[in-house]
């Protein structure tokens, strides 16, 4: 039996880990301590310290995630996705805990033509990914032996909004939509990555999986347009409705990556299976439309 800390329960991908570790409550006898916002305050280090003592495995959740207001208050953001992981980290090292952190994409400058692999260089383009990867570099640097970061990215799911979400809601209220295509990624469910963090925060309580960094994204890639379309079709909207547009007609305060493929090659040092291909993993998520990601027309 062992015992899991989550922060940022109350976030998209939050409420779906802690779906994952009810179900291991009542399975397997584990406990669980979900805090939100509202109960911890990751910059707070002495806070931080009192709740994560006691706890075998800590996945870190919680973030400053609003990537355009970061370009105007990077300090704001760098508290949170820096500062605040520099206490968690420290607190594990403190009590022997694991940390699995959730860092992103958004570390790579996005100018590659191949997946990224683990150990890329970083070059973040915008300041949301200089604060986390001052996070990444805290749980490293300071947990080198039981430290694990999980980057993900193009995260969609049923609690929050996102970019699925919201291609249902137009879907209802516009004859078309202009959606960039010269953004490339891996369109990633939240709930496949809850059950991925978990399924490396056994690994790691094991002992077989190394510490450092993972690549939480599903395979494959495609376009912002072409995930577009896809949510279009799974619908049952016509997914011509859709048409290609660039990005420099919807220029954003923070520069967006380009290239945002990851690879997936350390899961295979873990024992634990990467994750499924981004087309199949939609599929999934939208056959749970009526529960939070929208209906199809009527």
């Amino acid at each position: 039996m062992s015992s899991w800390l989550l922060t940022g329960a109350g976030g998209m991908l939050g409420q779906d880990v802690l779906h994952v570790l009810a179900g291991r409550v009542s399975a397997q006898g584990h406990t669980v301590t979900a805090v939100k916002r509202a109960d911890l305050d990751i910059t707070d280090a002495a806070a931080v310290r009192a709740v994560v003592d006691g706890h075998d495995v800590v996945i870190n959740a919680a973030a400053w995630t609003d990537v355009d207001a970061a370009e105007s208050d990077e300090a704001a953001a760098t508290a949170v996705n820096g500062t605040g992981v520099a206490h968690l980290a420290s607190a594990c090292a403190a009590t022997g805990a694991r940390l699995l952190h959730v860092s992103t994409d958004y570390v790579f400058p996005g100018n590659a033509s191949e997946p990224y692999a683990e150990d890329a260089p970083t070059a973040p383009l915008n300041a949301y990914g200089r604060s986390k990867l001052v996070g990444e570099q805290a749980v490293l640097g300071t947990l080198p032996a039981h430290g694990y970061v999980v980057r993900t990215a193009w995260l969609y799911g049923t609690h929050g909004r996102n970019f699925v979400t919201t291609m249902l809601r137009l879907a209802g209220e516009r004859d078309f939509l202009d959606v960039v295509d010269d953004q490339i990624g891996q369109p990633t469910w939240s709930a496949d990555l809850a059950a991925q963090l978990v399924a490396l925060g056994d690994a790691a309580l094991a002992g077989s999986a190394p510490a450092g960094v993972y690549h939480g994204t599903s395979s494959g890639r495609t376009s912002w347009f072409g995930l577009a379309q896809a949510v279009f079709a799974e619908a049952g909207f016509d997914p011509a409705r859709i048409r290609p547009t660039t990005s420099e007609r919807f220029a954003r305060p923070a520069p967006r990556p380009a290239f945002s493929v990851l690879g997936h090659d350390r899961w295979q040092a873990a024992g634990v299976p990467p994750m499924r291909e981004w087309r199949g993993m939609l599929t999934a998520a939208l056959s749970n439309r009526p529960s939070g990601l929208g209906k199809g027309p009527a």
